[in-house]
């Protein structure tokens, strides 16, 4: 078998990556830039290559491009630290195999690497996407690198797809990506908030009237489904649509065709549909407030957005990217968050989800008094002894209930199945106030900070991870496999823990 082949200027990635692979029997060969491999693939190549995407000298995109003229078919695996659409798409537009995002988990890279192998081996042409831009869509969050990579592999499609998600966590951006990085691109994207329009008027925004159809109708007016020929119809909250329409819609999904409202002649639909709800479509489909074949229809591809709760690890990033864009429309200067200032905003369970961040960084650029944003700064309400959150979802200045603990929805990217969880633990509400031990960490950080200690992160992490594994070892009595799979690590992983952090007894 030919070697693996690792395209990194980073040499301890290279050498976390080459140890990893030869534990499994991979032979491997190295490179620290791009023009090194480029120049080795004129007379040579490997079963699998993995590069980095930005490095001096050359990109690992460019290095995708190289390969796929020299050796087409090669299994190629985009490694990158940068966490947005852009990165994860464009290395699908390239051609790539996957996508990985830094850092990652060793033991996850090497089952990648693994089948890449075994795509190689069986001589399958990897995909070719299309990318366009959606720089508002970033996260760090492992659903969220899914999300992005859904959308790459669906370039080339223009199947139904079914987005799913509370409010405020983005469904219309993912529907404009989608719409962006489709055949239909050049088409047009119209978007339809169903539980915005009346019932007695949804029929006609939908597929238009003729003129006399009704009173007040003393002209034709095209419906959403003509104005979206050859491009893209998004129907926003889709589980409010009547039920009587829903067998219309049903209907144009099904063979293509609708008529205007007091209309004869059958119209064609050349067009996309991509729907989403907040709602449980599946609980309305059996309370008999939803049509099954119709919840079938649109349920070909499902995407699940997360909840910001549930991409905590993204708040940081979100919060510094909401406030250049403030900034930017505003015509000021950028403000900057203090590090325990974000440490708070991360551990807030923000029920308005993105929506809700973005405007609190509106709040911010115009309200806070200073250049650099402390805790002190931000609302009342959002302060560390407060349960509730600022209502800045709708813009006002009372307090948001947390609301019922209720079911939250999900589906794998792929969207096979769905998978219904709850929203919260014990019967307490999602949102709630932080828990002890976050606390708890919170007040040390702090004294860390204060007493200007080095290395704050690296000391917490390895006293995080030495408490989590040694209190999972205790459980298992010391079985490592069993303390492993606990914790949804792998085998390696544990063992390469216990060594570093001294834990062996």
């Amino acid at each position: 078998m030919k070697p693996i082949w690792i395209v990194d200027d980073d040499q301890s990635i290279r050498w976390v990556l080459e140890k990893a692979l030869a534990r499994e029997n991979f032979a491997t060969r190295s490179f620290a830039n791009v023009r090194e491999a480029s120049a080795a693939l004129d007379h040579d190549s490997p079963q699998v290559l993995v590069s980095d995407i930005r490095m001096p000298g050359g990109s690992g995109l460019e290095l995708l491009q190289t390969v796929r003229d020299k050796v087409p078919g090669l299994p190629v695996i985009i490694m990158t630290a940068f966490s947005d659409l852009d990165s994860a798409v464009a290395a699908f537009q390239g051609g790539a195999f996957e996508y990985l995002a830094k850092p990652f988990d060793v033991d996850k890279a090497v089952e990648l690497i693994r089948r890449a192998v075994d795509e190689s081996m069986r001589g399958e042409q990897t995909w070719d996407d299309r990318v366009a831009e959606a720089p508002e869509m970033l996260g760090q969050a492992p659903a969220m690198q899914d999300m992005f990579r859904a959308i790459g592999r669906l370039s080339h499609s223009s199947a139904t797809v079914l987005i799913t998600g509370e409010s405020g966590t983005g469904k219309e951006l993912v529907a404009r990506a989608l719409h962006r990085h489709s055949p239909r691109a050049n088409g047009p994207f119209i978007a339809l908030n169903t539980a915005a329009i009346p019932k007695d008027l949804l029929e006609s925004e939908l597929f238009g009237h003729e003129r006399g159809a009704f009173t007040g109708a003393q002209a034709m007016r095209q419906g959403r489904f003509e104005q979206a020929e050859n491009g893209t119809l998004f129907l926003d909250e889709i589980g409010d649509m009547p039920f009587d329409l829903q067998t219309r819609l049903l209907r144009v999904l099904s063979d293509g065709q609708f008529y205007r409202v007091g209309g004869h002649n059958p119209l064609r639909a050349n067009v996309r549909v991509i729907a989403a709800t907040h709602q449980n479509l599946e609980s309305r489909v059996r309370q008999g407030l939803f049509r099954e074949d119709l919840y079938h229809r649109l349920n070909v591809i499902r995407l699940r957005l997360p909840a910001l709760r549930e991409r905590s690890e993204d708040i940081p990033l979100l919060t510094r990217h909401f406030l250049q864009k403030s900034a930017r429309d505003l015509g000021v200067e950028p403000k900057r968050v203090s590090e325990e200032a974000l440490a708070h905003l991360a551990s807030l369970p923000f029920p308005g989800n993105v929506r809700q961040l973005e405007n609190l960084a509106n709040w911010l650029t115009v309200m806070a008094p200073a250049q650099t944003i402390e805790i002190k700064d931000l609302p009342p309400d959002l302060g560390p002894a407060q349960a509730g959150v600022t209502d800045l979802a709708g813009g006002g200045t009372g307090v948001i209930g947390t609301g019922e603990a209720g079911l939250a929805v999900g589906a794998p990217i792929n969207g096979t199945s769905a998978a219904v969880h709850p929203a919260s633990s014990a019967g307490m509400p999602a949102a709630t106030t932080v828990s002890a031990w976050e606390g708890g960490l919170r007040t040390e950080v702090a004294r860390m900070l204060r007493e200007n200690a080095a290395d704050v992160m690296d000391e917490l992490a390895r006293r995080f991870e030495a408490a989590v594994i040694r209190e999972a070892l205790d459980f298992t009595r010391g079985r490592k496999v069993e303390a492993a799979e606990r914790l949804g690590i792998g085998r390696n992983t544990i063992t390469r823990k216990i060594q570093e952090l001294n834990l062996e007894p």
